[in-house]
């Protein structure tokens, strides 16, 4: 194939997509520049439209404002009724979207696309509403403002100076199937503001002095255009790659945005996705988390790092959160390991004092970037906002016992310094004095290590500076000692923490990584999935500190819980509550494949997180998580989900093995089937064929045979008979012996009369060869089936003669050992390959052999079976000089060795 071939040919991510959405509702979005313009009014027309030419079209939700326009457009229009949901005291009317998936409607008209939903409902926002009716097949009528696109939130905000709090993410408008954009000039959009068609007067006179000037009009006009130009130029690019156009396309390059918890840190997400889209760019953003000394869990910066990396998720960036001290260098090696082609970074607004001292991160990463571009974006700082979900703080309390401890340390060095004084100078003094210091550092952290520093500075300066116990200083070289203490004081104290915390850091990770190794090893050959969920439950509790619940579906899809593990210290407020709400929630989660419950914005009001255990193909149940917080650190919802993604493979295995065996049943039993017919059609017909004809003749012509031709008639009838009863009899022990109906009837039994009889019973076969039969006289009674052992003994014998020629010798011996009897039964036939001695009490196995040999192959597997239900063994050997040896062992005590469910009360 040659290159040019391959680039001609249609981009196979694009067809996949394609493919991917034929089973989706198809999405139109009403894009407007500003509130007013006429979003509604032109999607309520279309949707007439839609309805004239058949279409089955209903409203899901509209906002009419009281405008009468709007309003008799919203009539003839088929209206599914909002539901009522209870919020502060009060039954607030929102939009039902399980009324509308009831309905299921060809067409639903969905209005004001950011709109944040009453807390109470399923989803936090309309727009992940609309991404589930999408999801249902459902086609969708929107509407949505410019300054509602997360991407352009921060321009929107320096052009009108208002920050947008609601906003919808990038993606939803790129998988849009249709923008249609509603533009207005901007007189004529303020001639509506003054007549109140679209604000109530007391309002509309306050947004044209603060929002709707004529300059700010223009600009986002501007920006709805770039906007809607931008997607008709990636809908042409998409349509060129599709069928093959050739054109110039531009290399594919990775964009890198570094987040951090600085204020204006989102405005560089936003940027740096309009960056990748003018590129075509991929986008990824990445955080450096620096060993934790200024981010305990649930604080402000963490909690902002947090909303800007979930951002960048929104905005469709892969995200990266990666530990290390070196910011320059981790940002590099993460942008070469990427292959980034461009990275960026925020404009800092350190002071030049502050980059003396500590270096310009830019100018760093400027001069060791290499090839890679990097941009740099002056920002302004946000106000922090409101986020909903949040980290709740960690409660840490002052633990006054390290501090006593620190001071105690310095205590007994002073008086270690006090007995020792005059042979010791003031410097080995001070040295000694940052022992405490690193100790107090290395078991308890820095703060307990500060005091621990002042502590003994100031019992040095007070005892052994001179003049003595005093805090004055006599020679002020003394001053420069004390600033050098300290300052070695505190590096020392504040390095050994940093190595402590890092320590601690890279503890719990190894943990975290060996729990997940050992759980994969533990579970690598259990097909138990009881035993699976309650490990798993059991290891991922203690790795992450939290409650687990495994809820696994039953035969009709309903979720049930398999396994649950709990933590001793809050067991009584972590049980899982068995309540129709928390089991929703998982059903929901199951039901879509997405997390639900608590720290998401579906149905966040559960007490749980509910993720899907998802496989390639299917969704095998759910892991759900007990989370106290709003919101879990992205490190933690990490490991959370490789708990996950681990259970799911071995729920999946542990069903695929179960289908693998049901397969292995089905084709084993199909196997015995085809065996068992063809056994029967010729070990019954031959017989039954022999006895029909024998009557006939002796039917139809029974004056022409003489009395010794009807005496031999009539023996092959009762050979027949009896070669069909022998059949017939196996048949049926086989199937007593595979359902485990077979039940012993236990007497006493002589082990000569049961020859003896087997004999008798075979009388007219065994007239024809030589029997050899040897029964020690000491030989003791057994206690035992005497009926199936007969059976033992006559299938025994009776193959034995069918491998023998005729007149050839057949040897049955028994005798005792060692509280056992032993009996065999030899012949002097083919005998058995040695690879197939093994093989000989399979169920229809058959000696290869020339002449044929009649039979169904159950014998030996029958005698195996009964001999194995007396407590014995059975075996096979090949004689020296030809043939095959057949031998059993049973105990001679009473029930010795018996199974219990086969023992006779």
């Amino acid at each position: 194939m040659s290159n040019g071939y391959r680039e001609r040919r249609p981009d196979p991510d694009t067809l996949l997509e394609r493919i991917q959405r034929e089973n989706r509702g198809k999405l139109t979005v009403f894009l407007g520049a500003a509130a007013g313009v006429g979003k509604t009014y032109t999607m309520l027309e279309a949707a007439h439209q839609r309805l004239q030419e058949g279409f089955d079209v209903a409203i899901g939700w509209v906002e009419t404002h009281g405008r009468q326009e709007t309003e008799r457009l919203v009539e003839g229009l088929p209206r599914i009724p909002a539901c009522l949901i209870e919020y502060r005291g009060k039954r607030l009317p929102e939009m039902d979207i399980d009324a509308i998936l009831e309905r299921r409607p060809e067409l639903v008209l969905v209005d004001e696309l950011a709109h944040t939903n009453i807390p109470g409902s399923r989803h936090v926002r309309r727009f992940q509403d609309v991404e589930e009716l999408l999801k249902a097949g459902i086609n969708v009528y929107t509407t949505l403002n410019i300054q509602h696109i997360e991407s352009l939130n921060d321009i929107v905000a320096q052009i009108t100076g208002v920050v947008v709090r609601e906003t919808v993410p990038d993606h939803i408008l790129e998988e849009a199937d249709s923008v249609q954009l509603i533009d207005i000039p901007p007189e004529e959009l303020i001639k509506r503001l003054k007549e109140g068609k679209v604000y109530v007067p007391a309002q509309a006179e306050q947004a044209i002095r603060k929002f709707f000037r004529p300059g700010n009009i223009n600009a986002l006009r501007e920006l709805s255009l770039r906007f809607t130009a931008n997607r008709v130029d990636k809908e042409m690019s998409e349509y060129m790659r599709e069928h093959s156009i050739e054109g110039p396309w531009p290399a594919a390059g990775r964009v890198m945005v570094c987040v951090s918890a600085s204020p204006f840190s989102a405005q560089l997400v936003r940027a740096a996705r309009r960056l990748a889209g003018g590129l075509q760019a991929e986008l990824i953003a990445v955080h450096i988390e620096a060993p934790a000394r200024r981010f305990p869990i649930g604080d402000k910066e963490r909690d902002r790092v947090i909303r800007n990396m979930r951002l960048a998720e929104d905005l469709g960036a892969k995200t990266l959160t990666i530990s290390g001290e070196n910011l320059v260098q981790e940002i590099i090696e993460v942008a070469r390991a990427q292959n980034v082609s461009s990275i960026v970074v925020g404009k800092p607004h350190h002071s030049r004092l502050w980059e003396l001292w500590h270096g310009s991160l830019v100018d760093k990463l400027i001069r060791n970037s290499g090839g890679i571009n990097v941009y740099v974006i002056q920002g302004v700082a946000e106000q922090d906002q409101d986020a909903g979900i949040r980290t709740m703080p960690k409660d840490e309390k002052i633990n006054w016992s390290q501090y006593v401890g620190g001071l105690s340390m310095a205590a007994l060095i002073t008086i270690f310094c006090l007995l020792f004084e005059n042979n010791m100078g003031l410097v080995n003094i001070a040295l000694l004095y940052q022992l405490p210091v690193t100790m107090s550092a290395f078991w308890w952290g820095r703060w307990p290590s500060y005091f621990t520093a002042l502590c003994g500075l100031a019992a040095f300066d007070f005892l052994f500076v001179p003049p003595t116990l005093t805090f004055t200083v006599a020679d002020i070289r003394y001053l420069w000692s004390f600033i050098t203490f300290m300052i070695v004081a505190f590096v020392i104290g504040g390095r050994t923490d940093l190595l402590r915390t890092e320590a601690a850091s890279a503890r719990q990770r190894e943990k975290s990584t060996r729990a997940l190794y050992e759980f994969s090893r533990e579970i690598a050959a259990v097909i138990d999935l009881k035993l699976i969920s309650q490990k798993l439950v059991k290891q991922a509790a203690d790795t992450v500190g939290r409650s687990f619940v495994v809820m696994l579906p039953d035969q009709s899809g309903k979720l049930s819980i398999w396994a649950e593990h709990y933590l001793e210290a809050t067991k009584k407020n972590t049980r899982l509550p068995r309540d129709p709400s928390e089991t929703a929630v998982a059903s929901w989660a199951f039901e879509h494949g997405q997390a639900a419950g608590r720290s998401t914005d579906t149905l966040p009001s559960a007490k749980y997180l509910y993720i899907p255990l998802k496989t390639t193909e299917n969704i095998v149940g759910v892991l759900g998580v007990r989370v106290k917080e709003k919101k879990m650190l992205p490190e933690e919802k990490r490991l959370i989900d490789a708990w996950a993604g681990l259970a799911a493979i071995a729920v999946e295995r542990v069903r695929l093995a179960e289908q693998a065996r049901e397969a292995a049943l089905l084709l084993e039993s199909d196997r015995l089937r085809t065996a068992l017919f063809n056994s029967i059609s010729h070990e019954l017909r031959t017989p039954l064929a022999s006895i029909v004809g024998s009557v006939s003749t002796l039917l139809e012509a029974e004056d022409v045979y003489t009395q010794a031709a009807r005496h031999e008639l009539l023996e092959n009838i009762q050979e027949g008979a009896a070669r069909m009863e022998r059949v017939v009899s196996n048949l049926l022990d086989t199937a007593r012996l595979e359902s485990g109906m077979m039940q012993l009837k236990i007497d006493w039994c002589d082990i000569e009369d049961i020859i003896g009889t087997s004999l008798q019973r075979l009388r007219e076969t065994t007239q024809r060869y030589i029997l050899d039969v040897k029964v020690a006289p000491d030989i003791p009674l057994l206690k035992a089936d005497c009926v199936l052992l007969e059976q033992v003994m006559i299938n025994l014998i009776d193959n034995a003669m069918k491998y023998s020629s005729r007149g050839s010798e057949i040897l049955i011996r028994a005798e005792p050992k060692g509280g056992t009897v032993i009996v065999s039964v030899s012949d002097n036939g083919v005998g058995i390959p040695e690879e197939d001695l093994t093989k000989v009490f399979d169920k229809f196995y058959r000696i290869q052999q020339p002449r044929h040999v009649s039979g169904t192959g159950l014998g030996l597997s029958i005698c195996k079976g009964i001999i194995e239900a007396h407590g014995g063994v059975i075996w096979v050997e090949r004689r020296p000089n030809g043939g095959t040896t057949v031998s059993f062992q049973i105990p001679t005590e009473e029930k010795a060795g018996l199974p219990e469910r086969l023992a006779n009360k």
